[in-house]
């Protein structure tokens, strides 16, 4: 079930001669309320700058339009965070020599989460089974007579501190945000009661904005309240599965066609997923992604499916699949690119391990495509040989979402461990949360693999529980390693993750670096490569010395 809301508001200008309190209510369309959410705002100008009611109605114009177009990967708060240090700066740089300030707390409400943003002394409040429950703090001065001089505010200072809150919506519960105006005359003890003698939500906007100026209020007051009808799906997956209630395609014969696809044959099969090869209108080759018919009701792998198509719609790029609209789609299936090319795992089948210079393309290009998905908060999480295709038109590619995981999106079951167990990090085997260089662990794998042929702690059964102790350096297996390119790798499988490489662009760095010295760099002495090997055989000739001038003794 999707998260249901009923909301209203009330704003009235009262004495002043202008009303510079904002309100903000933006209801997207289902599938954009699922990734990003409900969001509600309130802003308060303060009167004595060069135009209060331009600082809010800016600050909130900003939120409404800029929040929707943020990564839907990135999480509430962060996207909140960098939009609201934005406004700031803007707020500072257009006030024409004079302060333009606003306070704000903008509300977002997804699936079964909640998440405030605040700054200033507008309030917000929780009501819930006849409780009142304050949820922001007052920044003003708490010095006598200075109680409504803001200590923070936005447009204020340089560097923004905001305070933020995050919690699980209750079914039936009121989000309440006031203005001063508002709150500051009545007092929490009547807006209680009002909100308790008016169950409906406009007339208990109205009344407690009609009643503030009735108390006395020299300000403007404005009131917007929200109600949590009915919370909703805890994962994007989940939220997704619910606005489509697609059935599977039918089994698909070549020639068919079936919702404006020409189908050439299945390309494809596993326990998980069917592939079909599709031609579009203009003839041009496509892959049709679905379930296999024994998941017909299987929800989580329906939700799975879903999920991937939404990741990769969220990373469009040359280095991913694209995705096709299929606006005509009826059933449960998603359409991604056919580009013609070789994986890496079967190039090294064919080939052998990369040459250097290959194989530094190759890291250079995957580590670029996976920091483009880590800025945008994605975990690919199935990083290897064979889910890395090298296209006929020179790109890189990486496929196969289906275990890609968002934070604050995602949900894994306790006991998930995925991916393939030679190239999942040591502390995954530990149930640890997923993070970034779990995914740099599997590139640092992959590269080691194509390298050498070998895994840096052997390879990995699904049935184990490995130990991991010291990598295996991959200059055992290639002699012409370069020692800087040999430490950079022994770094990027490192069991202990804070010995890894932080992000994938500094990983990247350290190869661009490297790169302009010679590839060509001399081997390392054996000595260093071979110790055991070089000083077994220098006591084998120091033997063989021996014995000879023992001979000479006695035969001479």
């Amino acid at each position: 079930m999707a998260l249901q809301l009923s909301f209203a508001e009330a704003s009235v200008t009262g004495p002043r001669a202008e009303n510079q309190d904002a309100l903000r209510l933006v209801t997207p369309a289902p599938a954009l309320a699922a990734s990003k959410g409900f969001l509600f705002a309130i802003a308060d100008g303060v009167s004595q700058c060069a135009d209060g009611g331009l600082a809010a109605r800016s600050t909130l114009q900003a939120l409404a339009l800029d929040y929707y177009a943020t990564p839907q990967t990135w999480s509430v708060a962060q996207a909140l965070d960098r939009l609201l240090l934005a406004q700031n700066r803007w707020l500072q740089a257009n006030g024409g020599g004079q302060p333009l300030l606003t306070t704000v707390s903008a509300l977002v409400m997804r699936g079964r989460r909640f998440t405030l943003a605040h700054v200033g002394d507008c309030r917000v409040y929780r009501w819930h089974a006849d409780i009142l429950q304050r949820i922001t703090e007052d920044h003003v001065w708490e010095q006598p007579g200075m109680q409504h001089v803001l200590k923070r505010a936005l447009g204020l200072d340089q560097h923004l501190v905001l305070d933020f809150l995050d919690g699980e919506l209750r079914e039936g519960e009121s989000f309440v945000l006031l203005s001063d105006g508002v709150w500051a005359v009545l007092g929490d003890t009547a807006i209680a009661g009002i909100l308790r003698d008016q169950p409906d939500l406009h007339s208990a906007a109205q009344t407690l904005v009609n009643a503030a100026h009735l108390a006395g209020s020299q300000d403007n007051a404005s009131a917007l309240l929200v109600r949590v009808d009915a919370v909703g799906e805890a994962s994007i997956g989940d939220a997704l599965i619910q606005l489509q209630q697609w059935p599977l395609p039918p089994t698909l014969k070549p020639g068919q066609i079936f919702e404006g696809w020409q189908v050439q044959g299945i390309v494809g099969q596993s326990q998980q997923s069917l592939l079909y090869r599709v031609l579009d209108s203009q003839g041009q080759a496509w892959l049709l992604k679905t379930l296999p018919t024994r998941l017909a009701d299987d929800a989580h792998a329906g939700q799975a499916l879903l999920a991937e198509e939404w990741f990769l719609k969220r990373v469009a790029g040359r280095h991913f699949p694209e995705v096709h609209g299929a606006s005509q789609r009826q059933h449960l299936y998603y359409v991604m690119r056919e580009y013609s090319g070789i994986t890496l795992a079967r190039l090294f089948e064919q080939s052998g391990p990369l040459s250097l210079p290959q194989w530094q393309d190759v890291a250079e290009r995957l580590l670029r495509a996976v920091g483009l998905l880590h800025r945008r908060q994605i975990l690919h999480r199935d990083i290897k040989p064979e889910n890395l295709l090298l296209g006929d038109d020179g790109e890189l590619r990486l496929l196969d979402f289906g275990l890609a995981y968002c934070a604050g999106l995602s949900q894994d079951t306790p006991s998930t461990l995925p991916g393939t167990p030679s190239y999942i990090a040591p502390e995954s085997f530990r149930g640890d949360a997923p993070e970034a260089r779990q995914d740099l662990y599997s590139v640092g794998v992959t590269l080691y693999f194509l390298l050498t042929g070998h895994y840096p702690y052997g390879e990995i059964e699904a049935f184990q529980r490995p130990r991991f102790g010291v990598p295996v350096s991959a200059a055992r297996y290639r002699p012409d390693l370069p020692e800087w390119l040999a430490q950079c790798l022994e770094r990027g499988v490192s069991a202990d993750p804070l010995q890894r490489y932080e992000t994938a662009e500094e990983w990247l760095l350290t190869l661009e670096q490297g790169e302009r010295r010679s590839l060509n760099v001399r081997p390392r002495p054996l000595l260093e490569r071979e110790p055991l090997k070089v000083w077994r055989t220098l006591a084998l000739l120091a033997l063989l010395g021996n014995l000879v001038l023992l001979f000479l003794l006695f035969h001479g």
